[in-house]
């Protein structure tokens, strides 16, 4: 692994990249995010915590549109993604995401599944494509394999090649959903670590975890979620030190 993790952005830094407005989603009769306001700067670290249930991975999905919004506005980079005529794969292009599940093409190697929606989306030719596909592994510390498919991978490999593919779109923002939690434990060293990477290299995040001790080392802001709002947020350090609210406290509590 190494630490010059390429986080090139179109923003200037300290600008808000990701701006939140009144956000709601409602699943028929169950309302998932209730009345969202959030923003996200430039090279900010913000973790994601709460139960399940609490609408964290729905507000990720949301930033990306893989879920329409059924209220409020999201901005990225001053233009409004939830607009009527937005081009959804441009947007999509400029955000990372990654999820629990590594989403690999089980039939091509690490190398063709970060070659193929360069080729795919940003119209790379395929000598560029694997040029950065192979760097993009490096970084991720898997320049050994390459040519390995995903069933010959652990599940931290594999889950460091999704962070590879997302890494060669050059993303300006990237969504971690939870992106630890199908792997055993000793995996989840691997993955973090990578993560950190990227943190330290500038890369502007949004990450829904339960791994506390990131959120305490990494995270420039915590934010609590439950029953679709935003509880508390704060440093790592007001949040997990001095929290607020019974509800955080009780969080807490059930997790140390």
């Amino acid at each position: 692994m190494t630490d010059n993790v390429r986080t090139d952005s179109g923003a200037a830094p300290g600008e808000v990249v990701i701006r939140i407005e009144n956000l709601q989603k409602a699943f028929d009769d169950n309302v998932v995010l209730r009345d969202i306001n959030l923003e996200v700067r430039r090279g900010e670290v913000v973790v994601v915590l709460g139960p399940s249930g609490s609408g964290k991975s729905t507000m990720l999905r949301c930033i990306n549109l893989l879920e329409q919004p059924t209220g409020g506005r999201i901005y990225f980079e001053d233009a409004e993604i939830t607009a009527k005529k937005v081009n959804i794969n441009e947007i999509r292009a400029r955000v990372g995401m990654v999820f629990q599940n590594f989403n690999l093409f089980p039939h091509l190697t690490a190398k063709r599944n970060v070659m193929l929606a360069q080729q795919k989306v940003l119209k790379r030719s395929k000598e560029e494509a694997a040029r950065i596909a192979e760097a993009r592994l490096s970084e991720v510390g898997l320049a050994d394999r390459m040519d390995y498919k995903p069933s010959q991978l652990s599940g931290g490999q594999q889950q460091r090649v999704a962070i590879a593919r997302a890494l060669a779109m050059d993303p300006h923002v990237m969504l971690f959903d939870e992106a630890t939690s199908a792997l055993d434990p000793e995996l989840v060293r691997d993955v973090l670590a990578v993560m950190k990477d990227l943190a330290q290299g500038g890369m502007t995040m949004i990450v829904v975890t339960h791994e506390m001790g990131f959120a305490r080392d990494v995270a420039d802001r915590v934010i609590l979620m439950d029953g679709g709002v935003i509880v508390e947020e704060g440093t790592p350090d007001q949040v997990f030190d001095n929290p607020q609210h019974e509800r955080t406290k009780d969080f807490l509590g059930h997790i140390s």
